[in-house]
Parts: C-alpha cells; sequence; structure tokens
C-alpha cells in the first residue's frame, strides 16, 4: 500500500525485470543479469569483484551504473554517493550495536556505590562510517580515539572532539579518489605495536576499514582482542569483506575470550527503513541528473554517469580517472 500511495505500481518479478532500467541493491546473480536483457541495470554492482558479472552484461548488450564506481570527490557526486548514506547508518548502528554487547555503560557515574569511569572507544577507519561512529560514541559520552592510514583523517577526527592515533612513518594512506591504499608491510608493523598498546585500556573497537576491490586489511589481532578489559567488544564493519578484526566469524557473534565480537554482514539492515530511504533517494536523484529534455540519457561526459558507468550498450569502460588539474 505504501508503494502505491507514492505513485508506483506493483508487479511480479518478471515484469520488474523487463522494466528499462531495474535498480538493485546488491550485485544481481546470473539469471537476474540475463533476465536485464539489453537494457539498463544501476545498484552496487561490484565489478572489480565480480568480472564475470560485467562479462555477462557485455554480451548481452546491456548498460550497467555501480554505485561503488563514484567518483566521490565530486561534489555533485555526493547526492548519488550510496556508500555514504549506506555508511553513516552502519557508523550509528555500530554503536548501537557495542553499547548492547559491552558489559558497561559508555558514560562515566559517580554513586554512592562507587565510580564508573567512561567507556573508552577506539574507531578503526575515520571515514563516512567511522566519523558517524565517533559522534554517537561521544553523544553517549564515551571517551574515543580513532585511526586512519590516511594522514587526511586527523583534522576531521580531531574536529568531532577525538584523539587521533598516528603511526610515526612518513609512508602515506591517501590514495585517489578519497579512498586509502594498501599499505606496506614495515607500516603495518608499526600500526600493530601503536594498536597493541591502546588496546590494552579499549572497551570497544568499531572498525570500518576498507580498500575497493579488495580484502579488507586486518588491522586487528587476535593479540590485541586478548589484550583488551574483560567485557570488551569488537564491531567489525568491514566483516563482509573478510573483516579488520582477526577474531570476526562473518555473520556471527562470537567469544573470544572475554571479548564479544560482532561481525554481523547485514548491518543497514538491521536500520532497514533509514538505510532504504537513503539508498532510493541516492538512486532517484542520480536517474533524475541523467534526464535530458524529457529523455533518460547516458551522457559520458557527464563525471558521475562516466565514473558509475562499468558497461555501456555493451561496451565495457575502464575506470574513470579525472583529468589532472590545470598547473
Amino acid at each position: 500500500a505504501a508503494y502505491k500511495a507514492a505513485g508506483a505500481e506493483v508487479v511480479g518479478a518478471e515484469e520488474a525485470w523487463a522494466s528499462g532500467l531495474v535498480v538493485k541493491v546488491r550485485p544481481p546473480t546470473e539469471e537476474q543479469v540475463k533476465a536485464v536483457g539489453s537494457r539498463a541495470i544501476l545498484g552496487l554492482l561490484q565489478p572489480a569483484q565480480n568480472p564475470a558479472l560485467v562479462e555477462q552484461l557485455s554480451s548481452q548488450g546491456a548498460t550497467a551504473f555501480s554505485f561503488d564506481r563514484l567518483l566521490r570527490t565530486l561534489s555533485r557526486g555526493q547526492a548519488f554517493d550510496v556508500l555514504s548514506s549506506q555508511a553513516n547508518v552502519a557508523g550509528y548502528r555500530a554503536v548501537v550495536e557495542a553499547a548492547h554487547a559491552m558489559q558497561r555503560p559508555f558514560a562515566g557515574q559517580m554513586t554512592a556505590a562507587g565510580r564508573v569511569n567512561p567507556a573508552r572507544v577506539m574507531v578503526v577507519g575515520a571515514g563516512v562510517a567511522g566519523l558517524a561512529a565517533i559522534q554517537q560514541a561521544k553523544n553517549l559520552n564515551a571517551v574515543v580515539t580513532a585511526f586512519d592510514v590516511r594522514s587526511a583523517a586527523k583534522e576531521q577526527v580531531e574536529s568531532m572532539g577525538a584523539r587521533f592515533l598516528e603511526v610515526h612513518t612518513e609512508e602515506s594512506g591517501d590514495a585517489a579518489g578519497g579512498y586509502a591504499k594498501e599499505m606496506s608491510p614495515e607500516w603495518f608493523e608499526a600500526a600493530r605495536k601503536m594498536l597493541l598498546e591502546e588496546c590494552k585500556s579499549t572497551n570497544a573497537i568499531i572498525t570500518t576499514a576498507l580498500i575497493p576491490g579488495k580484502k579488507a586489511p586486518v588491522l586487528i589481532t587476535q593479540e590485541m582482542v586478548e589484550a583488551m578489559p574483560p567485557g570488551s567488544v569488537t564491531v567489525d564493519l568491514a566483516a563482509e569483506a573478510g573483516g579488520n578484526v582477526a577474531t570476526t566469524a562473518p555473520g556471527k557473534v562470537v567469544q573470544h575470550g572475554n571479548t564479544t565480537c560482532v561481525g554481523y554482514t547485514d548491518i543497514t539492515s538491521r536500520m532497514a527503513s533509514t538505510a532504504s530511504s537513503l539508498f532510493g533517494n541516492n538512486a532517484t536523484k542520480f536517474i533524475i541528473s541523467m534526464d535530458k529534455e524529457g529523455k533518460w540519457v547516458v551522457d559520458l561526459e557527464d563525471e558521475a554517469v562516466r565514473s558509475m558507468c562499468v558497461v555501456n550498450s555493451g561496451n565495457i569502460l575502464d575506470p574513470y580517472m579525472p583529468p589532472p588539474p590545470p598547473v
């Protein structure tokens, strides 16, 4: 009824997949791609992880757009940025999950029975999800620290009242498009020593670090988890990509010694109404932006369209590289 009230027509799967443009959250199956035929599909296709899917779309002469290919440094593209809108939801929810599993309050308390110090929360990865987690943990009056391979994240972390943890090396983790790059073994060793010391007094760790198209880096080792105080918790938002925490079991909540390890792979689905509303807004704004005098046009001169376009009428496009800034 809600769909009809919004002006949508509710149809069967066969008719939906026969539409000129299909919008989907997750990558489609082989059968679903077949149903698309030579028409168009928009969603989180993850082309780097699904080359067979891209080849199948190409062989059918289809057109495909992937939200995770969006040039995220493009100001106008923020309205289409599904990764950011969903990460914002995930970061908030991660703190809720940590509070639920942790055996102490976030805020400090002073009572006749004694004093309870504020919980110490460490956020690993200060992108959109990490910053949302920092904000929520601060709202609950926890003491928050944050760590990111990108030196550019320091200012953002500190502006939210958290302490930024630094690895004292000259190697930078900043990569093109606002993403993080893969770091060297030497950097990881220096980071391991610093994080191990920090974990000894940390009650909750929330990890969000992802590298596009690659397995998530393990930043929190088993040794670090075992060093945490009794009753602690880890929430791994990178669980679906393998996890940033060595003790994460993707899709499950497990106990490792005295620490609860949360590895949900459906964290945004736990706030489904908000996540769906934001995803729908992102998709709608992108589709409307492609309107040219009443027609839906694939304009590859448009940076947002070009960066998200994986296949155009059967032609596979290389990942978009923006032109260098003028000298």
